[in-house]
């Protein structure tokens, strides 16, 4: 679906198509049949955007073969779709039966990733609508956050200079731009704002800059105002908005709540779960990150790395360009790959944030308003990195509001008492494009867990439109036209 902004900007609303389980061009055909055309009917509009995943190997195909890209590109036409943004963050098997932290393989110190988002870009510009401005890529936030000392951090630096290299040449030689997005996630190298304008901060603003998952922000506990003045401040613009919803628990120790959490723990996808916790003491305020003994948990074995200044390592070193900080050997207490990918889970909670970071500890007394939802300020965010291990006993459930990563469908409320965070994705969609000038136009409904919810549904199809009509009449809402073929 396409809207008008006031400011005269068409705005590209789509869903994206890896809740859809299909790794060869067959299967992505099948999947506009299946799905993404019944949701264009359902909706009764002439023309329905759709973010395509596309796995590793069906970009090959679509790269060598241009007659298969023709197929692809007439298809879309003859069902009524249209694309210009490519969900390019899984590289393959988002459908196997366990994914977790491999979705962020290859990252971004390996040439496999870098390779494959230039060709998704290639393919895009094929795909992208004559009248479209632009296309966008959203893509991992550089890596897992272990292992990452300076010389991957440094590698990674090369890779997205020769990204902006890479996307520039394709604008020379097809006349068409495209951006990519990298997308703050809980637990990787770059989980906040803060972190994003630390670690990509100096990028080329007109290849690369941010896709602000809306899930994300939330689990993160980062106030929307704030987090987008501090990317507009730093020069990063928002390349893709993916419109999504995180699971709150506010009494994480009321029986009913945990039941329901439980029914979430599912083993293919990793649920990063995180907790603002009061101040310790009474009356007082924390003055940094609580450690695990303090909340009567085990201390965590991933030493703390938030809160260093740009290039700064935790031995109080300096590594090149800004790029992020090492945390030295892995010490995530899992075993260790021979790709350097950790595999394990901390037996304590991860102190998120740190001094100057909005995730960390706040003032005396400050409570801040997130969604305009109330949440605590006194004390920093802890996390874990599945939601399993928050409820084995890795996050306090006294002492705040959980919220977990799990993109939970943006129109219905999940089992009582849990409930969603809607309504800072609507405040989110407030401050991009609320205001006299759109601040992004390109938006990606992406609830890729319509599978693994305890109860699937059974009308896909039917789902997905009502994701996007509460989308579309919140756009609508804030003065946005909707624009008809």
């Amino acid at each position: 679906m396409r809207l008008r902004h006031p400011d005269g900007t068409p705005i590209h609303l789509a869903y994206c198509s890896n809740v859809h389980q299909a790794e060869d061009l067959e299967g992505v055909l099948a999947q506009l049949a299946a799905y993404a055309e019944p949701v264009r009917e359902r909706l009764g509009v002439d023309r329905l955007g759709i973010g395509l995943w596309l796995a590793r190997d069906v970009v090959t195909e679509l790269v060598d073969d241009g007659r298969a890209l023709a197929r692809l590109k007439d298809e879309l036409s003859l069902r009524g779709l249209e694309t210009v943004t490519l969900n390019a963050f899984p590289y393959a098997g988002f459908h196997r039966e366990v994914v977790k932290k491999d979705v962020y393989l290859p990252d971004w110190t390996h040439k496999a990733r870098l390779d494959y988002t230039l060709d998704c870009a290639r393919v895009l510009t094929a795909l992208l609508p004559d009248d479209a401005r632009r296309g966008s890529v959203s893509t991992l936030p550089l890596a897992w956050r272990t292992p990452w000392p300076a010389e991957r951090s440094n590698t990674a630096r090369r890779a997205l200079d020769r990204l902006a290299d890479g996307l520039a040449a394709i604008e020379r030689e097809t006349g068409r731009p495209v951006r990519v997005g990298f997308e703050p996630e809980p637990g990787c190298v770059v989980e906040t704002t803060t972190q994003a304008v630390r670690e990509l901060g100096g990028l080329d603003p007109e290849r690369l800059g941010i896709c602000l998952d809306a899930c994300h922000l939330a689990v993160q506990f980062e106030d929307p105002g704030a987090a987008l003045a501090r990317l507009a401040a730093a020069g990063l613009p928002v390349v893709k908005l993916q419109a999504s919803c995180a699971v709150e628990a506010d009494d994480p120790a009321d029986p009913a709540a945990r039941a329901a959490l439980g029914r979430l723990a599912e083993p293919r996808f990793l649920h990063q779960t995180r907790t603002r916790v009061a101040a310790l003491g009474s009356g007082g305020t924390s003055s940094g990150p609580v450690e695990g003994p303090a909340l009567g948990v085990a201390r965590p074995r991933i030493p703390r790395q938030r809160g260093l200044a740009a290039g700064e390592q935790g031995d109080g070193s300096r590594h090149a360009r800004g790029l992020g900080g090492p945390i030295g050997a892995d010490n995530s207490g899992g075993s260790r790959r021979p790709d350097g990918h950790d595999g394990g889970f901390p037996a304590g909670p991860i102190p998120v944030g740190g001094p100057g970071d909005p995730t960390g500890p706040a003032g005396p007394g400050h409570a801040r308003r997130s969604g305009g939802q109330r949440v605590p300020g006194e004390g920093p965010v802890l996390g874990v990195d599945d939601l399993p291990d928050a409820l084995a006993g890795g996050l306090p459930a006294d002492r705040g509001a959980w919220r977990v990563h799990f993109h939970a469908p943006l129109h219905a409320e999940p089992e009582a008492p849990l409930r969603t965070t809607a309504p800072q994705l609507t405040a989110v969609l407030s401050e991009l494009l609320g205001g006299p000038v759109a601040a992004c136009d390109h938006i990606e409904v992406e609830t890729y867990t319509w599978s693994v919810l305890p109860r699937p549904p059974a009308d896909l199809a039917g789902g997905i439109a009502a994701e996007l009509a509460w989308a579309r009449d919140r756009l609508t809402g804030l003065g946005l036209k909707e624009e008809t073929s």
